[in-house]
């Protein structure tokens, strides 16, 4: 993987075929001229095998479209709604307010923006994405603009804080964060004032690829495509010099020279860690050796606690990192692989081609803007559960080791004496149970993503029935790990509407428990059969036979059935807590 495309290259990618490409449908509203944007947006995900189906919005018709329930937008019917307001326009508008309506530009702004998103939300399920705002320092007031509330940049700056604030307010709210992109090229850089004068364009023809990635990176973020684990290698990636070689007393590592660079990537994986992507080792090193200088190099940020599956050894990566993805059981296309041996990343790329792998810069002094550049690691979400997924993990590897000792899986399931809560929907699990539809996407029979509003709605709507699944065992909790929504279709008919399950719980019985809790409530209500669907996408083959295997009898094309007279309960190797 290499940095952000040409533009010209880029619109190249309009002339692939798209047939068999996920489909995913976009509306932009902007108040300047965006042609030139969508068709960067539309080739950027061309890159990446979807197909943008955009509605774009006649020039500067933002109001018309949201405000006028008979407008295209509403009969276009978007998955998403990308809505561009550009600083120049609100320049103007500011320049024509009076002293006290200046004073409350970004407030009114901030009104008007909620104004948008409620109307929008009311009539659709549309998922809104606005941009933040390039900071336009007009110097009507030079150096003195932080202190006086007039100033357009007190104002602008303002605006795109209460943008923040109101993102995490209103949950179908989603922030293109253009104005820290822009902070990175500078402004000369992403606005030409030809094309503005002639085109009524904002954005030079250089940064719309940077606006494209974007934009694309938070769609796929939402529907929950994104990067989850980061495997490093040692040698000149954690530290400076090859400690086999220079021992753990030779390698650069610190405040001092080329070693802050490696002290300054360490710390941004530890964020990251601590945000919740995983983090393995895959190093051509001796254990001992690699794992030294985690124990006891005194610079060393990154410990052995962060790192949930460490592999040194002298055996091909392509092998070792297949064997970290067996412990983790998530999707190679989930994994980003740092390595700063070119023919090693060839080999990586080669032998597992969904893995992403960064060609880093030479220079190890630009590799952290370089990674930073790339925005591998965007999300959707964020909960206290995601801090602890390192030691879940780790959990899990202790899991495989001991598994071997045992002469079949049912004794091994047996001696981890597994508990499950098993329990409605509530306030406490709703965040979980949103974060989950949108991450699993393996054990997901129907990949139906909801919203934590939407799994509110739910939990309190009388037409479903509700069940969160923990999971623990002697060697930790794994939290929640799956989720059910039955649909009442009828008095004798519960419609499995979905049913998703972490793909670290895989092989555990889990699904069988699950079976026997929705049976069990089925029987005490009334209902007569169960109605199951598996909708098939290209990582969910995993259960394509999971009602087969459950006793269903399929109706018709991946429509499934299950009678519950005289169903008995499968056997299980849990017990329920109280």
């Amino acid at each position: 993987m290499k940095g952000i495309i040409d533009f010209n290259i880029l619109k190249r990618n309009l002339k692939k075929d798209v047939t068999g490409f996920k489909k995913i449908k976009i509306a932009i509203l902007a108040d300047f001229a965006s042609q030139l944007l969508t068709q960067a947006i539309r080739a950027y995900g061309i890159g990446c095998n979807i197909d943008y189906e955009v509605f774009e919005a006649d020039y500067n018709q933002i109001d018309r479209q949201i405000f006028d329930p008979s407008s295209e937008l509403y009969e276009f019917n978007p998955d998403y709604i990308v809505i561009f307001r550009s600083s120049e326009r609100l320049l103007k508008q500011f320049y024509k307010q009076d002293s006290r309506e200046k004073e409350a530009f970004a407030e009114n702004q901030v009104d008007y923006i909620d104004s948008l998103y409620q109307t929008i939300t009311n009539t659709l399920k549309s998922k809104v994405i606005i941009n933040t705002h390039v900071e336009i320092n007009d110097n009507v007031f030079g150096n003195y603009s932080g202190k006086t509330r007039s100033s357009f940049i007190y104002q602008i700056k303002k605006l795109n804080i209460l943008l923040m604030d109101l993102s995490q307010k209103r949950e179908s709210f989603y922030l293109s964060d253009i104005a820290s992109v822009s902070a990175k090229k500078g402004y000369d850089n992403i606005f030409d004032p030809k094309i503005y004068v002639n085109a009524d364009m904002v954005f030079s023809i250089d940064f719309l690829p940077y606006i494209a990635k974007n934009i694309h990176d938070t769609i796929q973020a939402i529907s929950g495509t994104f990067k989850k684990c980061l495997i490093l290698d040692l040698d000149n990636i954690i530290w400076g010099g090859i400690i086999g070689d220079d021992g753990m007393e030779g390698i650069q590592l610190g405040e001092l020279g080329i070693g802050k660079v490696f002290s300054d990537l360490q710390l941004w994986v530890k964020a990251l860690r601590k945000r919740g992507i995983v983090i393995a080792v895959c190093s051509k090193n001796t254990e001992e050796i690699a794992k030294e200088a985690f124990i006891s190099h005194p610079n060393m940020v990154l410990k052995l606690d962060d790192i949930a599956v460490f592999v040194s050894n002298w055996e091909n990566k392509v092998d070792n990192i297949k064997y970290i993805q067996g412990i983790l059981n998530i999707g190679f296309d989930s994994m980003v692989f740092l390595d700063d041996n070119p023919f090693e990343r060839n080999m990586v790329q080669q032998g597992i081609p969904d893995i992403t792998v960064p060609s880093l810069p030479e220079d190890p002094a630009e590799y952290i803007l370089f990674l930073r550049d790339l925005n591998l690691f965007e999300t959707a979400s964020y909960t206290e559960e995601d801090e602890v997924r390192t030691k879940q993990y780790q959990e899990e590897a202790k899991r495989k080791i001991v598994q071997k000792n045992f002469a079949n899986e049912e004794e091994f399931l047996q001696s981890l004496n597994m508990k499950s809560d098993v329990k409605a929907f509530d306030a406490f699990t709703n965040p979980r149970i949103s974060q989950l539809s949108q991450r699993s996407n393996q054990f997901n029979l129907r990949t139906i993503r909801y919203s934590e509003q939407e799994v509110r709605e739910i939990a309190t709507s009388g037409e479903y029935v509700t069940f969160s699944f923990t999971l623990e065992d002697i060697y930790g909790d794994y939290g929640l790990v799956a989720y059910v929504i039955l649909h009442k279709r009828d008095a004798y008919t519960l419609f499995i509407d979905s049913w998703v399950m972490s793909c670290r719980v895989l092989n555990r019985g889990m699904e069988s428990f699950t079976l026997n809790k929705i049976v069990e409530l089925a029987k005490q209500q009334g209902f007569r059969r169960l109605v199951g669907e598996y909708i098939p996408t290209k990582k969910n083959e995993l259960v394509k036979d999971n009602y087969l295997k459950l006793g269903f009898t399929e109706l018709e094309n991946n429509i499934w059935e299950l009678p519950l007279q005289n169903i008995q309960n499968a056997k299980i190797v849990f017990i329920q807590k109280k």
